[in-house]
């Protein structure tokens, strides 16, 4: 959530910028609530210490008088009333209050939907064919790389098993950004060409609960019930939509130390989404599954470094994807598209030759401390403890960069070469 200070010194400011993100706020009876909410904790302070007040006469010396007795009974009485009228009205303030989107910082190009998003540049060249690309879905049938119509037996649409030489591609996939990010030399590299002020730290690898209960769930401002999140029926757990959901709620309610920033997580999740609203959208192939493994970056920092640590986050993205010999369009995402939660958001579209079209691959978010408000997150500087910031990024979700792979690197017999940075995971192995 945001600093409810900034609601209270600059309405006109979250009315204005709640509406570049598309989010219906009542700046005004947020306002009159947090009034009527302050209001009633001064009278609930001020009965309690009147409820003590009158026990310390209770228990002086003697028998209390009936006086006291009564007024007692009647500072009860209030106290219940008031205590009941506070519950109620922080009830109501807390949701309408929680709904109010993370502020955009001023580079996001304001838009009312995503087709305002602006491409900054495209890099890379498209792969050139002499025969017709085809489709992953139509070279998987040929090859026997995966097979969704056995999937849809046993577990219904949108679910795959992943066969033969694409799940070994998979894992090398996962070894290549493991021992990348695990190296100092390039985040040094990356960190000194894109001129960032932050420390050269390298990522720890996580394998994070695919579980999340649902008050950290909702404090992350990541729980999207009705169109992406799972719930287990009979118990307060949700599949995890993506490793960074139980990454960010690793340090709940906890201060981390400053000489321990940054805090860079990756992490390796199989994840879980409903998908609901996009019905008809990408049914063939694996693009868009219910069930998906997933490499995400997950940073914790202070404010000073924050969005230089989401620079540095987009510049892992793009050497990934360089380093794979892909084409793609960098995106700059609208105040419409980068999420309630987000101050700042970039995606990377790569370039699918067999459907002639740029998809998504990755994306990174900048939430500065509108996540850590919530969850609690904090660190101690110069004795003060401020809330940290945090970044998450798409290292790759594994089921799009397979697809991506298999149509850019095709051949006319429907083998699928490995992309060189590839092969030395691979066992030997130059083709699928």
């Amino acid at each position: 959530m945001i600093d409810i200070q900034i609601l209270r010194d600059n309405p006109e400011l979250i009315q204005r910028k709640s509406k570049e993100k598309q989010v219906d706020v009542d700046v005004d009876k947020i306002l009159a609530l947090d009034a009527e909410r302050l209001e009633l904790i001064r009278q609930v302070e001020d009965l309690r210490q009147k409820r003590n007040e009158n026990s310390a006469k209770m228990k002086g010396g003697g028998k209390p008088d009936q006086a006291a007795i009564d007024e007692g009974k009647q500072i009860k009485v209030e106290l219940a009333d008031r205590e009941s009228q506070l519950r109620q009205s922080e009830e109501e303030f807390d949701e309408l209050f929680g709904a109010i989107p993370n502020i955009p910082l001023n580079h996001v190009p304001t838009g009312e939907t995503e087709d305002e998003n602006v491409v900054k540049k495209t890099v890379g060249e498209k792969p050139q064919f002499d025969f017709e690309p085809r489709t992953h879905w139509e070279i998987a049938k040929q090859r026997d790389l995966f097979d969704k119509e056995r999937a849809a037996k046993v577990s219904g649409s949108r679910f795959v098993y992943l066969k033969g030489g694409l799940v070994r591609l998979q894992f090398a996939i996962v070894q290549f950004v493991m021992d990348t990010l695990d190296d100092e030399s390039v985040i040094e590299r990356l960190i000194k060409d894109n001129d960032l002020q932050i420390k050269v730290t390298p990522f720890v690898p996580v394998l994070p609960p695919a579980l999340l209960r649902t008050e950290p769930y909702k404090a992350s401002a990541r729980l999207n019930a009705e169109e992406t999140t799972y719930k287990l029926e009979g118990d307060d757990l949700w599949l995890n939509a993506s490793a960074e959901h139980t990454l960010c709620t690793m340090y709940w309610d906890e201060i981390i130390p400053q000489d321990q920033l940054p805090i860079r997580y990756i992490g390796y999740s199989t994840s879980f989404r409903r998908e609901a609203g996009t019905y008809g959208k990408d049914t063939e192939g694996i693009i868009r599954l219910h069930q998906f493994d997933k490499l995400e970056m997950q940073i914790f920092s202070d404010a000073e470094t924050g969005f230089d640590e989401h620079k540095l986050m987009i510049a892992i993205q793009e050497y990934f994807v360089q380093a794979l010999g892909l084409r793609y369009n960098f995106i700059e995402k609208c105040t419409a598209d980068i999420g309630t939660a987000n101050a700042s958001g970039v995606d990377i579209d790569c370039w699918f030759p067999g459907q002639g079209r740029y998809i998504e691959t990755h994306t990174a978010d900048y939430m500065t401390d509108y996540q850590t408000r919530d969850l609690n997150t904090r660190t101690k500087k110069d004795g003060k403890t401020e809330l940290l910031h945090t970044n998450d990024a798409t290292a790759f979700a594994l089921s799009r960069i397979l697809a991506a792979v298999v149509e850019n690197y095709q051949n006319e017999d429907g083998t699928v070469r490995v992309p060189d940075v590839l092969q030395k995971y691979m066992g030997g192995r130059t083709t699928l």
